[in-house]
């Protein structure tokens, strides 16, 4: 899936969470994460920690790939 803003990356990560069955309050339990920062990473805040957000995709077991673009780079 091609994401391209972090509205849809964090949908991404709930509807792959709902899929496996995942409750948010389990995913802050294994992860060591609060239950309102997966909420913001789901929601699509725009400040959220990389590091914690490409952890979370591996949680789920998604992988996050960055690939160039053919063409002019997007200023």
């Amino acid at each position: 899936m091609k994401t391209t803003n972090t509205s849809e990356f964090g949908k991404a990560l709930r509807d792959r969470r709902k899929t496996l069955g995942y409750t948010q309050a389990y995913l802050a339990e294994v992860s060591g994460f609060s239950v309102s920062f997966i909420s913001d990473l789901e929601r699509g805040k725009k400040t959220i920690e990389l590091g914690k957000a490409i952890e979370m995709s591996k949680l789920l077991g998604l992988d996050v790939c960055l690939q160039a673009r053919d063409g002019n780079v997007e200023s």
